[in-house]
């Protein structure tokens, strides 16, 4: 097999060191330039096509950057309401347990509106996975705190930074779904270097293969940054992520197989 470039070169395709995942449609994507969304697209779409399942593959996606995920991803979409999707992605798996269900969301969603969803989910032990990109802040509505925000992190509505005793503590989220039954795999990746890319995408395709067993819910928390919203280029943005989001949302297994991995 062979492609025609536009230099009229032929590339073999044994000689090609990248091809785009066909899951991917060809569109640009909207996102700060910078930003973790598109990588975490890229993989998911990959392991699908991998995986032979593009066909069976439903995803839910609700209101925040995440949304913007069915313009890109050549599979069944369906959105959710605000913080919702795991109720919906509950409805479609029960009706539909042959197909790979999964959500995309963000922390603003996830661990705000969507906390009981979410929990309830996981302890009730629905057989689909959760995608969970973390930033810290409301990405797309302006930069606004959210439940995951440091403690003296500055954001849109704590510009002093978040001052624990007025507005409460950070929630790790992917902490309390590990320590309830019904979740069967919980982990915390990145996606800001090669390396840490490939640690993500083997869990990425762990918490999908993971619904053949019927064990229950996976989650992959994916700590990411928001340059825009924080207000850095797209390199300080991923330093201080290292420097400050990694040391308390620290990257790894939680739980694997049912079991408890740290």
């Amino acid at each position: 097999m062979s492609q025609q470039t536009e230099n009229n070169d032929i590339v073999k395709e044994e000689n090609l060191v990248f091809k785009k995942t066909n899951v991917l449609l060809d569109k640009v994507m909207h996102y700060c330039p910078g930003c973790g969304h598109g990588t975490a697209h890229r993989l998911i779409a990959e392991v699908i096509e991998e995986m032979d399942i593009q066909s069976e593959c439903i995803g839910i996606t609700p209101v925040g950057c995440s949304v913007l995920m069915y313009n890109y991803l050549d599979i069944d979409m369906q959105e959710a309401a605000h913080g919702r999707a795991p109720a919906l992605a509950t409805a479609i798996k029960r009706l539909q347990p042959e197909k790979f269900v999964f959500t995309y969301q963000g922390d603003g969603d996830l661990a705000a509106i969507g906390t009981a969803e979410t929990i309830h989910a996981a302890n009730r032990g629905e057989n689909f996975t959760i995608f969970f990109i973390n930033n810290g802040i409301y990405g797309m509505t302006g930069g606004q705190m959210a439940p995951t925000t440091l403690p003296n992190m500055k954001s849109s509505t704590s510009p002093y930074g978040r001052d624990v005793k007025m507005m409460g503590n950070p929630l790790k989220m992917t902490e309390l779904v590990a320590q309830l039954p019904g979740s069967y795999y919980v982990t915390r990746q990145a996606v800001h270097t090669p390396a840490a890319v490939r640690k993500a995408k083997k869990a990425i395709r762990k918490a999908i293969e993971n619904q053949k067993l019927e064990k229950g819910l996976s989650l992959v928390e994916i700590v990411s940054n928001c340059n825009s919203g924080w207000k850095m280029t797209p390199l300080q943005s991923n330093k201080w992520m290292e420097e400050n989001m990694f040391p308390f949302y620290e990257l790894g297994d939680l739980k694997v197989d049912g079991g408890m991995a740290k």
